[in-house]
């Protein structure tokens, strides 16, 4: 299982996906059939450390605009995600899926936390950093377990 966080750290909400994924790095360190990689704006630079790693599934994580409540936790079909995505990053998130499947074979998800605010300089909104450290509390438990 491989975790990919995308976002631009530097846009307020938009941070969520990566301090997802390095929250889980340090809970899931000692277990190598983890992969934890921060794509920032440009996720598809990811797919060089997966390609040793073959992950039989990949998770995208990312702020989502999908008019919710902000901080709330979605699971996101990628097929339909183009039109949900809060972040900065250079690809939708279908075609870094589309790739993913194709190249790798394995399953795709997107986990969503709706966004307060997204703004350049800004830091990440307190109701969206008690959601990324839910989500990863909340995936690393359901791992470990």
């Amino acid at each position: 299982m491989a975790f990919i966080g995308i976002g631009n750290e530097l846009n307020g909400d938009d941070a969520v996906g990566a301090a997802v994924v390095r929250a889980l790095a340090r809970r899931l360190a000692n277990r190598p059939h983890f992969l934890c990689l921060v794509g920032g704006t440009a996720p598809e630079n990811t797919t060089g450390a997966l390609r040793p790693f073959l992950p039989d599934w990949v998770l995208l994580i990312d702020a989502v605009d999908a008019g919710r409540e902000p901080g709330e936790i979605l699971w996101a079909d990628w097929r339909a995600a183009d039109g949900l995505s809060a972040s900065t990053h250079t690809l939708p998130p279908t075609l870094l899926a589309r790739y993913l499947t194709g190249e790798f074979g394995c399953g795709v998800g997107l986990l969503g936390v709706q966004p307060y605010a997204i703004a350049f300089g800004q830091a990440m909104s307190p109701i969206v950093r008690r959601a990324a450290r839910r989500l990863a509390d909340g995936l690393a438990r359901f791992f470990i377990h």
